[in-house]
């Protein structure tokens, strides 16, 4: 089965704002970002777009394996977006990536910090940034998973939703037309401005506000939303605690967790 991206309109909605940007679909890469970090290190810096049909070995966060196949029945879409960033402070990028992708695509899509797309409390997306430093600038990739169609949940951390349960005739090469263009119109927004214009928006998606939590590095209590920079809010009972690292991982509490996320 050919599929038909729309390579050409993106192009021409996104180079007027990144100058030599390119767009580049593969059949099949090992991942899109882990490409596009090598080409960056070898000094091909320039904005570009890469596609991929097919990911061997994709990446999420934390280093979680990110598997797609656009023309199988569990159908993902995957993309990386590279280009150079002059940024002050990144506190908050993945959040405003997250927001980006949300808003573009569905109202009922929910935001889980930091860096995770949701739908009826399943994962529909992820988000993985990486930088690698170009003289006193930094070269960012932006890769963005996204499932199309329903997949097995078989070792999932989190069980997956599907995209075409709330928009039913989207396919992977329309979900990308969507986001590309607000993304990038995102990323420039924040290198001039940082996240804290975006911290309302993010807030009316964010899936764990006034929920328990638990987070890996032993917090828990409830979800009070996220600072100026980004960092989420906590209510423990030692007061309120400020979360920002990128290795904690953070999920609301269930019925089944112990009780304040104590050991069993």
């Amino acid at each position: 089965m050919t599929i038909r991206w729309p390579a050409e309109t993106i192009w021409e909605q996104v180079e007027p704002l990144l100058p030599g940007f390119t767009v580049e679909v593969l059949p099949q890469i090992d991942s899109t970002n882990t490409e596009l970090m090598r080409r960056a290190r070898a000094g091909q810096t320039e904005p570009i777009l890469l596609v991929a049909e097919r990911q061997t070995a994709g990446r999420g966060r934390l280093g979680r394996d990110w598997h797609s196949d656009t023309q199988a029945g569990a159908a993902t879409l995957t993309f990386s977006l590279g280009l150079l960033l002059r940024l002050a402070d990144w506190s908050g990028l993945s959040l405003a990536v997250g927001l980006a992708v949300v808003e573009s695509l569905h109202p009922s899509l929910q935001l889980k910090w930091p860096n995770d797309v949701w739908l009826q409390e399943r994962k529909l997306a992820g988000i993985l940034i990486e930088t690698t430093s170009i003289g006193d600038v930094r070269y960012a990739v932006i890769g963005i998973g996204i499932n199309i169609l329903p997949r097995a949940a078989e070792g999932l951390r989190t069980a997956p939703a599907a995209l075409t349960e709330v928009m039913p005739q989207v396919d992977a090469p329309t979900a990308l037309g969507a986001v590309v263009l607000p993304l990038v119109r995102t990323l420039q927004a924040f290198e001039a401005s940082g996240f804290a214009p975006l911290r309302t928006a993010f807030h009316g998606r964010d899936l764990l506000y006034g929920r328990e939590v638990i987070c890996t590095d032993g917090t828990t209590g409830t979800a009070r939303g996220v600072d100026a920079v980004g960092a989420l809010l906590v209510h423990t009972a030692s007061g309120l605690q400020k979360i920002s690292s990128a290795e904690v991982s953070v999920r609301p509490q269930t019925p089944a967790d112990p009780p304040n996320g104590s050991s069993a």
